[in-house]
């Protein structure tokens, strides 16, 4: 039944905003118009203009109705002091649905409630008709649509200093109205700072003075004939008042006073004064300006906005902005930049000058060069009449005079190039860099490789490393900064190498190569069987047959063109046989002495496979490397004594011939 009565709902929300919806165009009924409220007064609306139908966010689930701003109206507050909202919304007849949702828009353009859901505070959207509200008899605070969803929400939280906008929606197709009352939560919306005058300010014609309130007031407040004002000291009267927000919204800050004639130059005050309409200015709260309120203001005679300064300008600049202590009537400003003329060291000219404007004034020109100043020295932007006429006029109108000036400096450009010497060593190299300075650097910065090197105009390094060295240089006068970066190869380095065999058969020959690094223009090789050499490619080696294994020590020194010596050494191992076999019999006992069985003297066998049989036809152990060896256990068992078959497989290294052999093992315990 529920799922019924929310259908029916969603068709009567289509086909209304099918059939009535159109663009809301009265005050209050969009966000950025929204109604100032106070916590201190009741709102009325008698009548509800139909319109809207956007589509509000909202943290509801539901898939049956549509969430819109259906009718609405908008208000808006500021949190003053931290705590719960609490509200009331009666409708003028009982039998209408009104929905309601806040929104916490600090720092937000109001319109951005209609696509950012994490501006949502609290919600009612029920489907009843009757009074609706936040109160604390509400048990949550996002309470969505459907038949028997109650009324009334559990009252938000709100935070001190943020802003609100309060959306009220009038489901029901009907315009009767309601009122809207804040009561009940421990927040305050009431602004009460007592409303003043801040800040009066004649305007150029010396008949309109601009009004800065102190904070925001009610324009309904103001009357437009004046009446609200007086001045003091003279015979000119008030003749209007108007304020430029108040014909987009409810609420001013701002104002302009329009008298019967310009004030002669001279001191006055303007005062509030309770106005034709019984009051003088109201806050949002009611609260009224008081009587007799004043602000002294000074009318000058017409004074010419000075010349006041040029920014600083950075490195080589090819433009200049020229600031003036008045706002310039953009239209002042001649577009070929003949208001100004360059003096100083360089030969670069004023060729533009534009504007960013703000109702046709700006307190800044920015000036175009025909080329970048890159000279150091001072220099002097005077100010003359341009090819239109004139010089630059302030927002009065009045011209500052011919000849103006102002004067600003420039620094040199920099070069971070630099210099820099090598001198190699055997074991490290040492680099010597020098940058000549000028044009007033005072900072150095190099680094080498990824690690900062020195701060100083020059210094000196230690390369521990050889090969591909990067040097980078950055340098500044305060101004301008300029980088560069050298790189250059360290290829003095020295280390002694070669190749050998690591053993020797009896009756084979050694082959030594060298494959040492760097410039290598001498060798001196000793072989260890009393033979030597000064070849880069010696003779191969012959070594004595022994009864037993023997080393023979290798070593190779070399020198490069430097003179520098490195020295390399390698072990030769000579083997007394190098016979393949395997034993008859071994002791696997621990006492040292035949304790494992194992191809013995593999030394020339590749792609080997050793494998070791019981008497199951299992096998017991297998190995591809001859130094591994069987102890006489599988699988942590020690086997028993007995006859055990092995099989062998190789390739010879020397003659590339394949051997296949088969034989039996005794294990004695």
């Amino acid at each position: 039944m529920a799922s019924t009565r929310n259908f029916f709902l969603f068709l009567i929300s289509f086909y209304s905003s099918v059939l009535h919806a159109q663009t809301c165009s009265n005050l209050g009924q969009n966000p950025g118009t929204a109604f100032p409220v106070c916590g201190s007064s009741a709102f009325s609306q008698t009548t509800v203009s139909t319109c809207g139908d956007r589509e509000i966010p909202t943290p509801c689930t539901s898939t049956s109705a549509l969430f819109q701003d259906k009718n609405p109206y908008w208000y808006k507050f500021t949190c003053f002091t931290a705590g719960t909202l609490g509200f009331l919304i009666t409708p003028n007849n009982l039998d209408d649905d009104y929905d309601w949702q806040l929104f916490d828009i600090t720092g937000h353009a109001p319109e951005e409630i209609y696509t950012d859901k994490t501006l949502f505070v609290a919600c009612n959207w029920s489907g009843d008709p009757g009074k609706t509200g936040a109160s604390s008899q509400g048990t949550s605070s996002q309470l969505c649509d459907g038949p028997g969803v109650p009324l009334f929400s559990s009252m938000p939280q709100l935070q001190k200093g943020h802003n609100y906008l309060l959306l009220v929606s009038h489901f029901t197709d009907s315009q009767s109205g309601y009122s809207l009352d804040f009561a009940g939560g421990s927040a305050s919306i009431t602004d009460t700072t007592p409303p003043r005058l801040q800040a009066a300010k004649p305007l150029c014609d010396s008949k309109r003075i601009s009004i800065k309130l102190n904070k925001k007031m009610k324009c309904s407040s103001l009357s437009a004939n004046g009446s609200d004002f007086t001045i003091s000291n003279s015979s000119v009267s008030v003749t209007g008042a108007a304020a430029a927000s108040c014909s987009t919204g409810f609420d001013m800050d701002s104002l302009v006073v329009t008298l019967s004639d310009p004030l002669a130059p001279g001191n006055y005050t303007i005062y509030t004064a309770k106005g034709t309409d019984g009051n003088t200015l109201l806050d949002n709260c009611d609260a009224a300006v008081p009587v007799g309120d004043g602000l002294a203001f000074t009318i000058l005679p017409p004074q010419p906005a000075a010349f006041d300064s040029i920014t600083p300008p950075a490195c080589a600049p090819n433009e200049l902005s020229v600031v003036f202590s008045q706002p310039i009537l953009c239209n002042s400003v001649a577009a070929d930049g003949s208001d100004f003329i360059l003096s100083g060291p360089s030969s670069a000219v004023i060729t533009g000058a534009t504007t960013t404007c703000n109702n046709n004034v700006t307190t800044g020109i920015q000036l175009k060069l025909s080329t970048p100043i890159s000279k150091a020295g001072t220099y002097t932007v005077r100010l003359k009449k341009g090819k239109d006429g004139n010089t630059v006029m302030n927002e009065c109108s009045v011209e500052t005079p011919e000849g103006a000036s102002v004067t600003f400096a420039t620094s040199d450009t920099v070069s971070a190039d630099f210099t820099y010497s090598l001198k190699l060593g055997c074991k490290a190299d040492t680099g010597i860099f020098y940058h000549k300075g000028g044009n007033g650097i005072n900072n150095w910065s190099w680094q080498i490789g990824n690690a900062p090197a020195s701060t100083q105009k020059s210094f000196v390094h230690v390369f521990s490393n050889f090969g591909q060295q990067e040097v980078k240089l950055s340098v500044s006068n305060g101004t301008c900064t300029d980088s560069t970066q050298v790189t250059f190869n360290l290829d003095n380095e020295l280390k002694a190498n070669f190749t050998a065999p690591g053993m020797l058969c009896p009756e084979d020959v050694a082959t030594f190569k060298d494959t040492s690094i760097g410039n290598v223009i001498a060798w001196d090789w000793n072989f260890g069987n009393g033979n030597s050499s000064t070849s880069k490619n010696p003779p191969v080696q012959a070594y004595q047959l022994t009864t037993s294994e023997k080393d023979y020590q290798v070593r190779l020194i070399v020198k490069n063109d430097s003179n520098c010596f490195d020295t390399a050494y390698k072990q030769v191992k000579v083997l007394y046989n190098c016979y393949i076999a395997v034993a008859s019999a071994f002791t696997p006992n621990g006492d040292g002495l035949n304790d494992y069985l194992y191809p013995i003297n593999a030394y020339k066998a590749k792609n080997l496979i050793f494998k070791i049989y019981n008497r199951f036809g299992q096998v017991v152990f297998q190995s591809t490397d001859f130094m591994t060896k069987w102890d006489g256990t599988f699988k942590g068992i020690k086997q028993q004594t007995g006859t055990y078959v092995w099989t062998l497989k190789y390739i010879n290294t020397d003659t590339g011939k394949p051997f296949s052999l088969k034989g039996t093992t005794v294990l004695i315990r």
